[in-house]
């Protein structure tokens, strides 16, 4: 009886233990410290571990990283003090700390190429060309008998992409036009391959002939290009790759992203400020500058963004020399700045607050929420406006990402996308571990 008592006794006095060990604040802060850690070579991270005691650091791999400068596959470190991960070269490596041959936390570090880039800040004019013709609506035709829609009759949606008309490839309605007519004056159907989603749909279209101009109709209503302005976010020396906007370009009647045939970008000025206010975002009014200039092409438009080559660097910039740039998981709360233009073609810098970060481990548009708090910026905007979508925002010297969405009822806040993800999409790799990529497919 003694002795089941005694046993009780000291099982509530480990647990005890363990709980006070689990809550103490070196426990908590060594639960703090990532099982995993990607640094770009050239970079220094300082890890807290905050307990009062000498231990011992084994590395898998002096060469890819060293450890408070040492090279030695064992080393002794006092852990009350902060640890500096050095990254050598691109890598991977394992840590383990440990107390006196008691195992504390194992971590590993991958080590990914040097990467910089020319932040921008530049307004550019956006001229896209889709990849066939957009359906943006219907229109009835009036043969003379009846009143239809022959697009309508033949199963044609607002949204699809009519991409193959008879065999042969469109993205010009100026084609669509002709093709038509010689169709309807043959008395044939068109063979149509329409894009519906992910779907290739073949249909059948019979032209109609409108009683009052003589002219053969499909009754849909369709475009083939788009065109705005927005803002440059960075450009990649070595390749010539850019990236701008920071979200995807949609057409404004069917909301649908535009699938790119081919594209330019161009030099764009500021005209006016359209200042924002609560119920009604403001807009930045611009103009083409020089369109005959081309800076370079569009073959990309993505969720965050649109992507292609320039043919030479972005002039006007504030930073003349690349930057790093920064992790999604490496961006914190607190102040940045944002590069943009209101004026002309001068790109200017302003104080924002990164005021929430969300954890992002597979790429999401809404990484964070950012703050104007730049008086100049408010007086002259009222805060975020359309067009300065893409503008780039940098923190502690890097570029973290790029200014997305205002919030309507507070022009002074908006969304921000993590600058990883559109380098991602640019197709300049950041390259990832392999437990990583394997988190992020099964995410998707």
């Amino acid at each position: 009886m003694i002795r089941q008592y005694r046993r009780q006794w000291m099982g509530c006095l480990l647990l005890l233990i363990t709980a006070l060990t689990v809550t103490s604040a070196p426990f908590q802060t060594l639960s703090s410290v990532p099982r995993e850690l990607r640094l770009f070579e050239g970079s220094l991270q300082q890890l807290q571990v905050s307990m009062p005691v000498m231990g011992t650091l084994v590395n898998s791999n002096p060469e890819i990283v060293s450890v408070n400068g040492n090279k030695a596959r064992e080393v002794s470190v006092d852990l009350s003090k902060p640890l500096s991960v050095e990254p050598k070269r691109a890598g991977e490596a394992k840590l383990q700390l440990k107390w006196h041959h008691i195992p504390l936390k194992a971590m590993k570090v991958n080590v990914l190429p040097d990467l910089r880039v020319v932040p921008g800040g530049q307004s550019i004019g956006v001229k896209m060309q889709t990849a066939g013709v957009l359906v943006v609506g219907h229109h009835l035709v009036d043969s003379g008998t009846e009143k239809y829609s022959p697009g309508e009759r033949s199963g044609i949606h607002v949204g699809d992409m009519i991409i193959r008309m008879n065999d042969m490839y469109i993205n010009d309605m100026n084609d669509v036009k002709k093709m038509v007519n010689e169709a309807g004056q043959k008395n044939e159907p068109m063979q149509l391959l329409v894009v519906r989603g992910k779907e290739k749909l073949s249909l059948t279209l019979m032209p109609a002939k409108d009683k009052k101009d003589q002219e053969y109709r499909m009754g849909l209503y369709i475009r083939d290009s788009a065109a705005g302005v927005g803002t440059l976010t960075f450009y990649e020396p070595k390749t010539g790759t850019y990236g701008a906007l920071g979200h995807v370009i949609s057409d404004m009647d069917t909301g649908q992203a535009i699938v790119v045939g081919d594209g330019q970008i161009v030099q764009a000025s500021v005209t006016s400020i359209e200042k924002g206010e609560s119920g009604n975002p403001g807009e930045k009014l611009a103009r083409f500058y020089n369109e005959s200039e081309v800076l370079g092409n569009i073959t990309k438009n993505t969720p965050f963004g649109i992507f292609g080559r320039m043919k030479t660097k972005p002039k006007r910039s504030v930073y003349q020399d690349a930057i790093p740039v920064a992790l999604a998981e490496q961006v914190k709360e607190g102040p940045a700045k944002i590069l943009t233009v209101v004026d002309g073609q001068k790109v200017e810098e302003f104080d924002i607050q990164i005021v929430n970060v969300v954890k992002q481990h597979f790429p999401a548009t809404k990484g964070m929420i950012i703050k104007i708090t730049d008086k100049r910026l408010l007086e002259r905007t009222g805060g975020i406006v359309q067009g300065m979508s893409g503008s780039p925002i940098i923190q502690n010297g890097k570029l973290v990402g790029a200014v997305t969405h205002v919030f309507v009822n507070d022009p002074t806040s908006g969304y921000g996308c993590f600058i990883e993800w559109m380098l991602q999409d640019a197709g300049i790799p950041v390259r990832q571990s392999p437990s990583t990529q394997k988190a992020n497919e099964e995410a998707a």
